[in-house]
């Protein structure tokens, strides 16, 4: 039976229509970035692709498509830990504890290239961002905050963060990538990332992950989104299953400051450049997520979509 023709639009326009709903509010109240209001109008955001793929699954359950049960779709759309779950475990130890390595080794590229300069000892950047006493005194104990910060990293932050994480994915490494597979792995991988950058356009307009970029933020953003994506991708494909991908992107949203951490105050990083965030760390992804496809290759799995 031909695939339905309306389930992809109908996804797109969900998930970017309400993921623009959410964000409005930083659009009328001009809140800056990091603000309170910011922040929780990025988090609702993050459910908006699982929206979208409820409401393609109501759209096909209302028509009496096959592949609609609840567990059909829960299968098709990675809910489950795949067919070979040791393997998938196995990558989800990969993706907790791989990125927030990947993350550094972005950084040190940075520093060996001359892009970024660190400040290891004095943790100058950090310091200057930590709330201060009455006198001016840095309150807490830098160094003591960002090991605690470091080791939360490793080994509490990404189930937190994988709460939010999940309404992303679910979208898109779970719905979206397995929809767009026929037209061939790596257009899939692209035109997927290209989505999911474009997505965040609402906050990237206003210079989200790269201030000093401003609106070309967005675009910006679109290139690692675009790595990043195939990354996760590859999670996705190898193991049937949604979970890896979650946790490589609540880990990555857990560790993508670390930069700051080390960075100079006297030479502030250039997030666009430097990091995992920035063409360093982008280019860095690519090599990593190419040969993982070409040595370690991937099987489609089904679309949820008939």
């Amino acid at each position: 039976m031909p695939r339905r023709s309306a389930d992809l639009p109908l996804f797109l326009i969900t998930a970017f229509a309400l993921s623009w709903v959410a964000a409005l509010p930083i659009w009328l109240a001009d809140a800056p970035i990091g603000s309170p209001l910011f922040t929780v109008a990025g988090l609702v955001m993050m459910f908006t692709p699982t929206f979208g793929v409820l409401v393609v699954w109501l759209y096909g359950r209302s028509r009496g498509e096959p592949g609609t049960s609840a567990r059909e779709w829960a299968r098709r759309t990675g809910l489950t830990l795949g067919e070979r779950r040791g393997r998938t475990l196995g990558l989800l130890a990969a993706a907790w504890f791989g990125v927030p390595v990947l993350v550094a080794a972005a950084i040190a590229l940075s520093a060996a290239f001359g892009l970024l300069s660190v400040d290891l000892y004095g943790l100058s950047l950090f310091r200057q961002g930590l709330p201060r006493t009455g006198q001016g005194q840095v309150a807490p104990d830098p160094t003591i905050t960002a090991l605690i910060q470091v080791v939360s990293i490793f080994l509490i932050v990404p189930l937190i963060n994988s709460i939010a994480t999940f309404g992303e994915e679910w979208g898109w490494r779970g719905w979206l990538l397995p929809r767009l597979m026929p037209m061939g792995t790596w257009r899939a991988l692209l035109v997927s990332g290209v989505i999911w950058g474009a997505w965040h356009a609402p906050l990237t307009l206003r210079g989200y992950n790269y201030p000093e970029l401003g609106a070309w933020a967005a675009p910006m953003f679109v290139v690692f989104c675009v790595a990043f994506g195939a990354l996760l991708g590859w999670l996705r494909l190898r193991s049937g299953s949604i979970w890896p991908a979650v946790i490589g992107h609540a880990s990555l949203n857990g560790s993508g400051g670390l930069i700051m951490l080390v960075g100079d105050a006297a030479a502030p990083p250039h997030l666009a450049v430097a990091g995992i965030t920035g063409l360093v760390g982008s280019a860095l992804i690519a090599v990593l997520t190419a040969a993982l496809f070409r040595f370690r290759p991937v099987t489609a799995p089904a679309p949820a979509a008939v």
